[in-house]
């Protein structure tokens, strides 16, 4: 008997887990061309994919984010196990400098677009200054960067500190130094005090996310203080996505692991009229063997607030999940989402869905 109980909490696992995995498996969801000759024609990449789901797929459509993109793809079906692929064509011409595209790949899975992305940098066979990043493209006084904010990615309110590092350039004249950094206690920001007029230097931001002891979406800001003359002050905003870390759990502690189920992961409201509030509620239980903590629940829209009935379920209890749709100063389509942080050491981490349409 108890093989047979061990034997069904692997079964379930593992369909816990292959129902976490991406269906469609890219290799790549991300390419970068590099400097890409504007006058030797285009730029093709073919992004492979794997099909992990349990029937065949099909592409039903590729929408890129400009007409300067050609897309092409597997037309017919693939099966399990196969594969398949997207191109990319990228035409350069009268096109100079940075590009960053995207193509919405829509299959016969479910609505939601799988989004892929080509960048790189037009030049001239004659370009001078090549040794520029052409990828640094947000200006912030003398200093060039790629983003205007600093993501560093997922954090753990209960593991080491995690590091990334930015680049950065010094297109000035002068060399640039840094004279002092305004930061959080959970977050460190290792710079070099100099950086040379034309060089390349790299910012290191190490966020603590026990010290900051928060679950979901957070920002803070950092300031840099240099002799900049045209600025200064160079502030910026540092995002990171917390959650909780668990080890792994033999088949004996995942039979008695606490369980977060929605009654539903997608909810539709319909059509609705400007400016009156739509509620809706979705149930939520604990199905497992432990009492279960909802550690944090977040909306990703100000016009989507929520409220949970209970935050602790003991095994077997359902609570009510209340949200409110404000549409004011919205219209046409509306896709949101609330993402819920919980003690479930298999799925600690699940989405609601929230689609409407203002009229």
């Amino acid at each position: 008997m108890r093989s047979i109980l061990v034997l069904c909490v692997v079964i379930t696992t593992n369909h816990l887990f292959a129902q976490l995995a991406e269906p469609v498996q890219f290799v790549e969801k991300v390419h970068d061309f590099g400097d890409v000759v504007e006058t030797k024609g285009l730029a093709v990449y073919d992004f492979t994919f794997t099909n992990k789901a349990a029937r065949p797929i099909k592409i039903l459509a590729v929408q890129p984010s400009c007409g300067c993109t050609i897309p092409d793809w597997t037309k017919q079906q693939v099966a399990p196990g196969k594969s398949g692929f997207i191109r990319a064509s990228y035409n350069p011409k009268d096109r100079p400098g940075y590009f960053d595209k995207t193509l919405a790949v829509t299959t016969d899975l479910d609505g939601n677009p799988i989004v892929l992305r080509i960048k790189g940098n037009v030049v001239n066979e004659k370009s001078e200054n090549k040794d520029m990043p052409y990828d640094l493209v947000v200006e912030n006084g003398h200093l060039l960067f790629r983003n205007s904010s600093f993501n560093v990615g997922k954090v753990y309110v209960n593991r080491e500190p995690v590091a990334a590092e930015f680049p950065t350039y010094n297109r000035g004249k002068d060399t640039l130094k840094i004279l002092g950094i305004i930061a959080p206690p959970h977050i460190k920001v290792n710079v070099p005090k100099k950086i040379a007029p034309n060089a390349k230097a790299a910012i290191k931001i190490t966020y603590d996310g026990r010290g900051k002891n928060q679950f979901g979406y957070l920002s803070d800001n950092i300031v840099l203080k240099t002799n900049d003359e045209s600025q200064p002050e160079k502030s910026f905003s540092v995002y990171a996505t917390a959650e909780e870390a668990f080890g792994s759990l033999t088949p004996e502690e995942q039979a008695i692991a606490p369980a977060l189920k929605l009654e539903s992961y997608s909810v539709d409201l319909g059509t609705v009229r400007s400016g009156v509030l739509t509620e809706r509620n979705v149930s939520y239980r604990n199905t497992g063997k432990k009492p279960l903590i909802i550690r944090h629940m977040q909306s990703n829209c100000t016009c989507l607030t929520i409220q949970p009935s209970s935050k602790t379920l003991q095994p077997g209890q359902i609570a009510n999940l209340q949200f409110t749709f404000n549409p004011d100063g919205r219209s046409g389509l509306q896709n949101k989402a609330i993402t819920i942080y919980s003690t479930d050491p298999i799925n600690p981490v699940q989405r609601l869905l929230v689609r409407l349409m203002i009229e």
